[in-house]
């Protein structure tokens, strides 16, 4: 069926030209794959660009392209972001589709690791990185600037205090503006978030990717979390080490013409981002959102 901006004028195919073209390029895809191809990416470079409750309508509207029981591809890249947004996301695809995969072109970091764990399949190449799911805190520093820290960096750190006063048998004084500062509450939040994220993790992997391997879909959301495998929030992790710890991935060369058809949409993405200076985008073959 054609889309209805295909009768605009000349000036207006002119403008949208180059959302035409990334539409027809998915339209392609969609052919090669036969399956229905729903985009979301986010400028990483973008302080607006992390999951949120702003991307549930968008993300609504490309589902209505996907008739419901079909087979669904989303291409994700995110630097992550809200945790109950991103499963949010997960629970409103779910409830839709049949088959559910999704590519990971770039990077899908953090939540967005999350909502890959919720597939079926996860698809990566030399390019794709998906990352540790161990939740970020953030706070304000002396200065009054907001800062991230790890959860986990938190309770280590009053971990590491405790065993000071045992080892030395009273607190250092170097320690007691950190011990006046400790918020019995941000404690009790960040074990709660870690909790959050593990129970994350093991619940859709053992519902989907993991089904009936539940002991598996533990182990690898507790490696996930681990930041003592993981000591940055960064790391990368590529479809060799994603595959090893147990989960569905399926590697497509660089060369094949899937993946560079699939790098193209990726670049044409990148370029509109960065020039637009668009946070995200959202698009099908005959949707197209951003802000």
């Amino acid at each position: 069926m054609a889309d209805a901006t295909d009768f605009g004028s000349p000036l207006y195919q002119a403008m949208h030209s180059r959302r035409h073209q990334r539409q027809e390029l998915i339209r392609k895809i969609e052919e090669s794959t036969g399956r229905r191809l729903l985009v979301y990416y986010a400028n990483v470079n973008h302080h607006d660009a992390e999951i949120s409750p702003l991307d549930v309508a968008p993300f609504q509207d490309l589902l209505y392209n996907c008739t419901v029981g079909c087979d669904l591809d989303l291409l994700l890249q995110s630097p992550g972001g809200d945790i109950d947004t991103a499963e949010k996301l997960v629970y409103m695809t779910r409830q839709r589709v049949k088959g559910f995969r999704v590519i990971v072109v770039e990077r899908a970091k953090s939540a967005a690791t999350m909502i890959a764990l919720a597939a079926d399949k996860i698809l990566m190449s030399s390019t794709s990185e998906l990352g540790p799911i161990d939740p970020q805190i953030t706070i304000f520093s002396a200065d009054g600037q907001q800062v991230r820290r790890p959860a986990r960096s938190f309770l280590d750190g009053l971990e590491l205090v405790k065993k000071s006063v045992e080892k030395d048998g009273s607190l250092n004084a170097a320690y007691y503006p950190i011990v006046s500062q400790v918020d019995p509450a941000l404690l009790d939040f960040c074990e709660k978030a870690i909790q959050r994220s593990a129970q994350f993790a093991e619940k859709w992997l053992n519902k989907h990717m993991l089904a009936g391997r539940p002991e598996k879909a533990k182990e690898v959301a507790r490696r996930l979390i681990d930041v003592e495998q993981y000591r940055s929030h960064r790391m990368v992790i590529d479809s060799e080490e994603a595959r090893n710890m147990g989960l569905d991935i399926e590697y497509i060369h660089a060369d094949q013409p899937l993946w560079r058809q699939l790098w193209s949409l990726h670049i044409a993405y990148q370029m509109e981002c960065v020039e637009q200076g668009l946070a995200n985008v959202y698009e099908t073959s005959s949707i197209s959102l951003r802000h």
